[in-house]
């Protein structure tokens, strides 16, 4: 599918999106092409943001921009005008949405963290901010080349998560082109995974239990303000930690393959540690090293605790880079971001919520260690799986796999009929099937001008092909002609 400015296909449950040009224009070209995705989004939305919160999705729409609206407009003037081009492309593609909207939406991954300061609001069920995702990032002695090798996947609920098959590629008229895994209309990557003109790689995985926030930049704008105009590592992290908010707190995941070196930043609130090293291996569980963020912003994070898929995935992954070390390549970071050992039971093949690709679904969480963590066979767990390198960073391309890392199929009625508690999902649902990995780089559309053209030289193809089979038609039947006046006189004598 093309429009001015973009382009979209279909690959393997992915949806790659290519757009260019200024904000307005890449934002209508964006919203164009993803606006029935982001129609389900809505649906889902009303649904699960009521039985998440007991609020209304209206009500965090209107309550989000009261806080964000003129702060948005004000201090990100440029990613203001690419989300009412989003909102304008969305309804020309069929869905009634508001810039307001938009703005709320890509504020989703912060709401929780937001939500608890307000007087009506509170921590959550889940003891502090939710626990997402599996990462590491080598370099050195540890990979095969010495450069850098990273992998990661999303741990998500599905009902959202589902929709985070979204691969944007986004050339803008003014700062550095970048390539993402997101969720349709989001102008951040969400999931994080996301390579950039400037060869920095990027990834990361939230802090569990994480509670502290205060109302300053929200982290999607500072990250992609990082992607769009961050030249070195210590730009990102410059950028990360202007007007720091707390919210979304994660450790994050750098690699700049122009220095071969790579760095983790975790960042709190009040506290964020950085290491960088051009020899060695950086890991994300969901729980910081940062004895200050672990012990004072975050309520029981699970770091030692191996029944906890903290504990569990911190202690499987430190095996695996020792392991593998000197060994680690794309291929191998595929096995690892798809493993399912199980270091609790000591078990070989347990996909469960303790493994590098977890499955809450498939598990029983008979060992819980700390009341109201997700619930016997939740509909959470890993959604996809991202492998990159050095030598794929330089084309700006990634791998990755949608349903998740090891390639288990989700049928979201055998699941439902199996768990009825959980039937209240099941509208909003999607199957994921076993999908292969499947590569996505850069590209570059066509503008009309060029589309005009190529159809104006295929046409030219094409009758310069007719003008050469007339010829040949015409040469053979002159061939035929006086083949045959021969065996005529020949019979004649």
């Amino acid at each position: 599918m093309k429009i001015d400015n973009g382009i979209m296909y279909e690959k393997d449950g992915w949806k790659y999106i290519s757009v260019k040009g200024d904000p307005k224009e890449r934002g209508y070209a964006y919203g164009f092409l993803c606006a029935k995705d982001f129609k389900e989004i809505q649906t889902m939305l009303k649904f699960f943001m009521y039985e998440s919160f007991g609020k209304k999705w209206e009500y965090f729409i209107e309550e989000i921009n009261l806080d964000f609206k003129e702060m948005t407009k004000t201090e990100f003037p440029e990613f203001y005008e690419e989300m009412e081009g989003i909102a304008d492309g969305c309804v020309a593609g069929g869905t009634e949405t508001t810039i307001d909207e938009i703005i709320a939406w890509n504020f989703y991954m912060s709401i929780s963290y937001w939500y608890s300061t307000r007087s009506e609001g509170h921590i959550g069920k889940e003891g502090g901010s939710r626990d997402r995702c599996s990462a590491f990032m080598a370099v050195g002695d540890w990979t095969s080349d010495g450069k850098i090798v990273c992998a990661h996947n999303s741990f998500t609920d599905y009902i959202d998560g589902q929709y985070s098959n979204i691969i944007l590629d986004l050339n803008p008229s003014k700062g550095i082109r970048f390539i993402m895994q997101t969720s349709a209309c989001w102008i951040w990557s969400g999931t994080d995974v996301f390579v950039t003109a400037k060869g920095i790689i990027g990834t990361e995985t939230t802090i569990g239990g994480f509670m502290p926030y205060e109302k300053k930049f929200p982290i999607g704008y500072r990250i992609r303000q990082a992607m769009q105009y961050g030249n070195t590592l210590d730009e990102y992290v410059d950028i990360l930690l202007k007007e720091n908010s707390g919210d979304y707190a994660n450790s994050w995941l750098f690699g700049d393959i122009n220095t071969n070196e790579i760095l983790r930043i975790e960042l709190g609130l009040k506290f964020h540690n950085v290491e960088r090293t051009k020899n060695g291996y950086f890991i994300g569980f969901n729980a910081p090293y940062d004895p200050q963020i672990r012990n004072i912003e975050c309520n029981n994070s699970g770091m030692y605790d191996i029944r906890r898929h903290q504990g569990a995935r911190q202690v499987r992954l430190e095996e695996l880079m020792d392991k593998h070390k000197g060994k680690l390549n794309i291929e191998i970071a595929k096995e690892i971001i798809a493993d399912h050992y199980d270091v609790y039971l000591l078990k070989e093949d347990n996909p469960c919520s303790r493994t590098v690709c977890s499955h809450y679904d498939l598990d029983a969480r008979e060992y819980m260690s700390q009341e109201g963590r997700p619930k016997p066979f939740s509909a959470h767990g890993a959604v996809d799986g991202f492998v990159m390198d050095s030598e794929l960073a330089k084309k700006m391309a990634f791998v990755g796999r949608f349903g998740n890392s090891c390639g288990i199929p989700f049928n979201k009625n055998e699941y439902c009929d199996k768990h009825i508690q959980w039937n209240i999902l099941r509208p909003y649902l999607h199957d994921r099937p076993t999908q292969p990995w499947a590569e996505f780089s850069i590209t570059d559309d066509y503008s009309e001008k060029e589309e005009i053209k190529e159809i104006k030289e295929i046409k030219e193809i094409k009758e310069i092909k007719e003008e050469e089979e007339k010829k040949d038609k015409k040469v053979k039947g002159g061939k035929s002609r006086r083949l045959l006046k021969r065996k005529n006189k020949t019979k004649k004598k």
